[in-house]
């Protein structure tokens, strides 16, 4: 039987269970249309947090209700009368429920910091052993020698042995360097994966929103919801005078303040306006006085700080001792810590080897959460450099810090540093690990304009004229791409499809024996993939240009995963219709199988007889391509863009796009009304062509 579940038990509190539960919830997400999330056993008092994390990052179908199992009050219940039967019989049938709606079902065991004195470990053995459910045994190495936890694993491994269980994997937390580099060289035993996941500090640190929940406190000032994320370094009580707090002062450090200490409040002001000084995380009053109402309006008045100000109803020590021991949480408010921890477990974590132990046989569906899951997957397996030039938008800006954090492509903006790093702490916004670029100031432009020059001086370019156009963010980002200092160029936002497009035809070009750049959509509908072209780029395409955007069409769906079917559209199929139109698309369709006689290229056809089995088998029968269509090519840009919408707003399928083709190197165009997720979607098929490219 195939695994169709797995349990997550950890033997201690704050092992991370649940960041092991996320990062597994990706991979399944990738492979399997309907994943579940089932928690079996919940604390009675309110709604489980981890539960309600879950539906949301992954956008769960299944109410909180299926999610939830049985409250601990009533487990404890049924133990203490002796009806252990009863109560895994109850837990069965919930857990069952959801085998038959969906096709895999992650379960997650509630830690001993949460269990009763009758409800240990051994019962969520039990459970998981009822279920016929692997178990995915989760270690924290925080405070442990190699050794300890080497013999953590073995005794629970011989443990599961004696109760007839064989551990799925176990994940091994907080690992150091040492451990890390001993488990990949000698694990504790060669059946059994144990992967290492190295500490994390900025996960290991709480929030501000953890602290607002330990404390009660009231927010008095808040620019955007994004500073409730930041991170706490440490609790800095400001008793001293300015000139001394300053220099104890550090970056996301959690400010407890007199609420009558004016001078306090000018000085971190003046220290988050000021480039070099630190930013504080929080700003937190105590006590019963209020902050005087100049302080205030001045605080309310600088656009420039986005610092939250929260008042707590204890005194300055109950502060500080609630601050010690807040704890970092992953909840659905934790967006930035949830992309960290991801991209995280994505980097620590060898995907395949999972994948491999789950099933034998894969299904046959992909929808849009996989597609985009195996989208950001592929793309961390071999980070890529994309260089995007419009860092003055704040779409793009979130969206670079989004994939850096999940590990999509190592980002580069461009524009002056220190306004973008910056516009970047106003919104909250951690550029860590990105570098920015002025092409200004930068010493590769003149390099870039001798090289621009020798590619356009038969054009009558001058070597001035050179230079002031490399200075130009897009032209600076094609040249970045043109000289293999960036490997993706994303642009678009705020520039147009002639901007983008223009600077790569000129540096880049098209490839050998393409004439045009076009582009396609990828439609995920219900249950499929399917590639639409070109519906952004060429009007109306000649034979030989049709004939073209069907190659490389099926190439970029081969490079997707996609099996390139492809069926060259018009208003008539096979040899019965007649017209200029139609002529057109029977010349393309024999001039691309000329190009690519290994591929599967039919046409004229309707798009019925494309799509459905039933109408192809009817209208062509006998054809290999005929109702089994994955690639579907329009005659013109006037039906392939309002074909790709028409399809989009009737059916609720999501357009990925679109997605340029026929250049040397990616360069790729985004809609000026386009989302940050968008914007990262983007990113990550920029870093796949990129790496497709290097294994050509």
């Amino acid at each position: 039987m195939h695994v169709h579940s797995l349990y997550i038990i950890s033997k201690e509190p704050r092992a991370g269970s649940f960041f092991v539960a996320m990062g597994l919830m990706e991979i399944l997400k990738r492979d399997f249309k309907r994943v579940a999330f089932f928690k079996p056993i919940v604390r009675g008092e309110g709604r489980d947090s981890d539960i309600e994390t879950m539906l949301s990052v992954f956008g769960m179908a299944q109410t909180y209700e299926e999610a939830a199992g049985i409250d601990i009050d009533t487990v404890e219940s049924h133990l203490a009368r002796g009806e252990e039967a009863k109560l895994y019989e109850k837990l069965i049938t919930r857990y069952e429920t959801l085998q038959q709606r969906y096709d895999f079902v992650l379960c997650v065991g509630m830690t001993d910091m949460h269990l009763k004195e009758m409800v240990d470990f051994d019962v969520n053995v039990q459970i998981a052993k009822n279920f016929s459910s692997p178990i995915v045994g989760v270690v924290s190495a925080k405070g442990k020698t190699p050794d300890e936890v080497e013999e953590d694993i073995i005794l629970w491994q011989q443990s599961l042995k004696d109760e007839g269980l064989r551990p799925f994997a176990f994940f091994v937390n907080h690992a150091s360097d040492t451990l890390v580099c001993r488990i990949n060289e000698h694990a504790p035993f060669q059946d059994i994966p144990c992967f290492p996941i190295p500490y994390a500090e900025k996960l290991d640190r709480p929030t501000v929103l953890d602290l607002i929940g330990l404390t009660g406190g009231e927010i008095i000032h808040m620019k955007d919801d994004a500073s409730l994320e930041r991170t706490i370094n440490k609790p800095l009580i400001a008793a001293m005078h300015p000139e001394h707090f300053l220099e104890y002062f550090e970056e996301k450090d959690l400010v407890v303040v007199p609420a009558d200490r004016a001078d306090i409040f000018l000085a971190i002001l003046s220290a988050n306006r000021i480039p070099g000084f630190p930013s504080a995380s929080a700003i937190v009053v105590g006590g019963g006085m209020e902050i005087a109402p100049t302080v205030l309006k001045m605080i309310e008045s600088d656009e420039t700080f986005r610092v939250v100000l929260i008042r707590v109803p204890l005194d300055t020590m109950q502060i500080i001792l609630k601050a010690q021991r807040s704890e970092a949480r992953i909840t659905p408010k934790h967006r930035r810590k949830i992309d960290l921890a991801l991209g995280h477990f994505a980097n620590s974590v060898d995907a395949g080897l999972i994948e491999s132990f789950l099933r034998q046989t894969k299904i046959d569906i992909v929808t849009p959460t996989m597609f985009l899951h195996r989208l950001f997957a592929k793309a961390s397996s071999q980070r890529m450099r994309v260089v995007l030039p419009e860092s003055m938008d704040d779409r793009i800006l979130r969206a670079a810090e989004t994939a850096q954090r999940r590990k999509i492509a190592d980002i580069i903006l461009l524009g002056n540093e220190e306004t973008v790093r910056n516009r970047a702490g106003i919104l909250g916004v951690d550029l860590e690990g990105i570098q920015v670029i002025d092409p200004v100031t930068s010493d590769l432009k003149e390099t870039f304009a001798k090289d621009f020059y020798e590619l356009r001086k038969h054009k009558g370019i001058t070597l001035e004229t050179a230079l002031d156009a490399v200075q130009n963010v897009t032209y600076f980002a094609t040249m970045m791409v043109y000289g293999n200092l960036a490997d993706a160029m994303v642009s678009g936002a705020t520039h147009t499809t002639r901007e983008t497009v223009l600077p790569a035809l000129q540096v880049i070009k098209t490839k050998p024996g393409i004439d045009i750049v076009s582009s396609v959509f990828f439609m995920c509908l219900d249950t499929r993939v399917l590639v639409y072209g070109d519906c952004a780029i060429v009007p109306d395409p000649s034979p030989k240009e049709l004939a073209q955007i069907a190659v490389e069409s099926a190439e970029t769906a081969r490079a997707f995963g996609i099996e390139p079917i492809v069926a060259m559209l018009s208003y008539s199929t096979g040899e019965s219709g007649v017209g200029e139109d139609v002529e057109k698309v029977r010349e393309a369709t024999r001039l691309a199988k000329a190009m690519r006689p290994d591929l599967l290229i039919e046409g004229p056809m309707q798009y019925d007889a494309a799509i459905d089995p039933a109408v192809g088998e009817k209208k062509m029968p006998g054809s290999k391509v005929a109702g089994r269509a994955t690639v579907f090519i329009f005659p013109d840009l006037n039906t392939g863009n309002n074909t790709y919408k028409a399809v989009q707003r009737a059916t609720g399928a999501i357009a990925i796009g679109p997605v340029l083709q026929g250049l040397n190197k990616p360069v790729n165009d985004l809609s000026r009304g386009c989302s940050v997720d968008d914007i990262v979607s983007t990113i990550a098929i920029s870093a796949i062509q990129a790496q497709n490219l290097g294994k050509s």
